[in-house]
């Protein structure tokens, strides 16, 4: 077998497209051994502090790795953790840390050992048939590498080269839209203004990003109804609320700091609802490790008060059925004043609810009436209510109508711009909200551009750009030429990898700014780049001295960075001086200070705060204890919509809700550890699974039903819009508590059965947790 299908092969082994083979899956390869036990501990405490202490003592600094837990997420020269977007704690604690926060931090802190040595020893074809748990695990990027296609290697290339292989690519295009640039959530605020700043300069506006993928329905369902794309509430709130509904979250893996907020909840007597297809260890129990005492003496504190099990897709449904209940429950209920006042669309949406009838509701959702009942009275009995959402709700065709009627139910009861109140999407990634909020959008406002053109001196295009989906299908196609990622692994977040792998090949040049080695350099086009950054952790020496970044987290705080180690390798550079090197490379002609702003951060924050609303006065705010809040003006109920006020959502339920006889809908979900596409080990602590990733989490009725038994062998095949067809091989059933017809497996792996087709026409979100399949016993041929 030749090395390119040895490659082959096991590509399609990792994908679980492989007939006849068990599928291995992107993290470390299996051993062989794998369980499941139903988890029945609380969520943090000793199994936390057990996990953090192991992936300290595997770390290749292990004295750096302990520093970093009193520094990460502090005041006073500490660094913004780079895993979540969950806020720091206001009044500040000593320890504000969370598990996977640690075990990215000590991913970064790894050893420079992806250098010319180790790229001189493995070609692309063999590295390609690595699995991605020992690709990242190789260490860190040390210096600028060029694909070679002569010898199959990435090599050493200076920073000057590489500046000018840009430049000479990009020239060769017949005009600026044939190139995109995407931009992952663990850039800064600075480096996210300078992107989009060159890449406007340049003549795009295709700057797709993370948000397209996760978010985006978030942001303009809100944007419809609110007049803002962001949510209102930050964690004065969260201690104020009488009520937190998170619905589509895993809070225990995806954002673990939320534990302390909703055991500060339960406290004090606040009802905690989880509206989830799956009962996850969030929504049990914790002991929260930060405090000493109780876990001195194992006293846990509940997070959860009541279990809402809705259907795949349903979440629409069941608000619709508790705004349903609101609405005839009699006088009194309503907040009529902030109604009258502050909406739009009242009167229609009550007769939309009104003719909506109780079956299509509980078919939808797939919760019988009475609990729907049960839910909207313990909404009309908290005076002051938050409902958080992650992707579980946006990864749908129907995730903006969702988000919507979310907002809807809050309106009926003014539960909007006041304390204690309000809608707050859970963003991932630690940056992905600045981004946005920077300028990093493939559909930027008028008043924005206006705004950029006026004060940089520039005259940026007015067309709306590409964003994730529509990227992929112009680079497949050839329209796209040129692609450039800061951060991220684009090739494996991103849904229908053959398809999305055959448009990385196809370009005449793929950059990839990145801390360590992945899929996405392995996937490249005909000229291929990566530069190796700072990461988070790292100082930053500039001529100016030592430089800070911001971020601006979930809850829209604002608030500077300082790196705590020296730089991995003497050749790393930052985001912001990357970026300064490849726009003097490609823009000669511009008058845009590039390298005044590369020399000294505060230059670029400076001209921040004349482009950006809320920004005034940026370098001195965001030097402040724990910075400062971006303007909100939705909180103080200032709608900045066409009617100046909040708009009812007034969309029908959604018609997607039958998969077909002896068909399924399956989620993609996370795995505890995992962060985004980062796999660090085969296990599962809170969902009870070990040494196995490559699996189908099946109700145990719908198992029985087909003849399939615990961790039997099955295939998948996935269903796209277009008629086309999936399959996956070779993954093992695991029952779990979940709905009949519902399944659920892990991203990336699954992100395969998602067709280029399958995205959202609301959003453009690829539709990854709404996906049709069949799942049969597995067979050999």
């Amino acid at each position: 077998m030749s090395p390119t299908d040895r490659t082959g092969d096991a590509e399609r082994r990792m994908l679980g497209g492989a007939p006849g083979e068990q599928a291995l899956g992107r993290g470390p390869a299996p051993g062989g051994e794998y369980s499941r036990h139903e988890y029945d501990h609380p969520a943090a405490g000793w199994g936390a502090a057990r996990s953090v202490a192991e992936v300290l003592r595997r770390a290749g600094e292990p004295v750096e790795g302990v520093r970093a837990l009193f520094v990460m997420n502090q005041e006073n020269g500490g660094f913004d953790c780079p895993g979540c977007a969950w806020p720091d704690d206001p009044d500040g604690l000593h320890l504000d840390i969370c598990e996977n926060g640690v075990k990215h931090v000590t991913w970064e802190l790894a050893e420079p050992k992806a250098d010319a040595g180790f790229f001189g020893a493995h070609t692309v074809t063999e590295l390609a048939g690595w699995t991605d748990y020992d690709l990242e695990a190789a260490g860190r990027l040390a210096e600028p590498l060029s694909y070679n296609p002569a010898t199959d290697r990435y090599e050493p290339i200076s920073w000057d080269d590489a500046f000018a292989m840009v430049d000479t690519e990009l020239r060769a295009l017949e005009n600026p839209n044939q190139a995109s640039f995407y931009t992952s959530g663990r850039l800064s605020n600075e480096a996210t203004f300078l992107y989009q700043l060159w890449v406007r300069e340049f003549g795009t506006n295709n700057l797709p990003d993370c948000s397209n993928m996760c978010h985006e329905a978030s942001g303009r369902a809100m944007t419809t109804a609110l007049g803002s794309g962001k949510g209102t509430v930050d964690l004065h709130d969260w201690r104020a609320a009488d009520a937190i509904w998170v619905m589509g979250d895993n809070a225990a893996s995806n954002a673990p700091r939320m534990l302390t907020w909703l055991a500060e909840a339960d406290r004090r007597g606040a009802a905690l609802v989880h509206i989830n297809p799956l009962i996850e260890a969030a929504s049990r129990r914790t002991i929260v490790p930060h405090e000493f005492a109780d876990m001195a003496t194992f006293h846990t504190t509940r997070t959860g008060t009541r279990n809402v099990q809705v259907r795949i897709g349903g979440d629409m449904a069941l608000m619709r059925g508790v705004a349903k209940a609101v609405l005839e429950a009699g006088p009194g209920v309503l907040d009529e004043e902030f109604i009258e006042r502050h909406t739009s669309g009242f009167d229609e949406y009550r007769a939309l609810v009104a003719a909506t009838p109780w079956a299509d509701i509980v078919e939808g959702s797939g919760i019988d009436e009475p609990a729907i009942r049960a839910l909207a009275d313990s909404y009309v009995a908290s005076e002051r209510v938050i409902i958080a959402w992650c992707l579980g709700v946006t990864q749908h065709e129907h995730g903006v109508d969702t988000v919507g009627e979310i907002v809807n139910v809050l309106l009926l009861r003014g539960n909007i711009g006041r304390e204690g109140a309000g809608p707050c999407p859970v963003r991932g990634h630690s940056n992905v909200q600045g981004n946005r909020t920077c300028g990093i959008d493939h559909r930027p406002a008028r008043e924005f551009l206006d705004r950029l053109g006026e004060v940089c001196g520039i005259d940026p295009p007015r067309a709306h750009g590409l964003g994730t989906v529509p990227t992929i299908e112009a680079m497949h196609r050839g329209d796209v030429k040129v692609f450039v990622a800061l951060g991220g692994n684009f090739a494996l977040a991103t849904p229908d990898q053959p398809y999305t792998y055959e448009a990385l090949r196809n370009c005449e040049l793929t950059v990839q700014v990145s801390t360590k080695l992945n899929r996405s350099h392995l996937v490249h086009g005909k000229r291929a780049l990566i530069l190796p950054c700072l990461g988070r952790t790292e100082k930053d020496r500039q001529a100016a001295g030592e430089q800070g970044i911001t971020v601006e987290d979930a809850m829209s705080m604002v608030h500077i960075s300082f790196g705590m180690k020296e730089p991995a390798s003497r050749q790393l550079r930052s985001e912001c001086a990357i970026l300064a090197g490849l726009a003097k490379a490609t823009l000669p002609d511009s008058n845009t200070p590039w390298q005044e702003y590369a020399d000294d951060y505060d230059r670029i924050r400076d001209t921040m705060a004349e482009v950006l609303e809320g920004f005034d006065d940026f370098n001195t705010r965001a030097r402040q204890p724990h910075g400062f809040r971006v303007h909100q003006p939705a909180r103080e109920r200032v709608f900045q919509t066409s009617s100046g006020r909040a708009e009812f959502s007034l969309a029908a339920l959604p018609g997607d809700l039958d998969p077909g006889h002896g068909r399924f809908i399956l989620t993609t979900i996370r795995s505890h550890d995992q962060f985004n596409t980062t796999v660090y080990s085969n296990d599962d602590r809170y969902r009870g699974l070990k040494g196995l990733r490559t699996v189908i989490f099946m109700n145990e009725d719908d198992m029985r039903a087909r003849g399939i038994d615990e961790f039997d062998l099955i295939d998948v095949t996935s269903f796209s819009k277009d008629g086309s067809e999936r399959a996956v091989h070779g993954y093992r059933a695991v029952s779990y508590e979940i709905p009949p017809g519902c399944t659920a497996g892990y991203m990336p792996e699954l992100n395969v059965l998602c067709g280029i087709a399958d995205f959202s026409t609301q959003s453009e979100q690829p539709v990854t947790k709404h996906l049709i399949v069949e799942i049969n016993r597995h067979t050999t041929s």
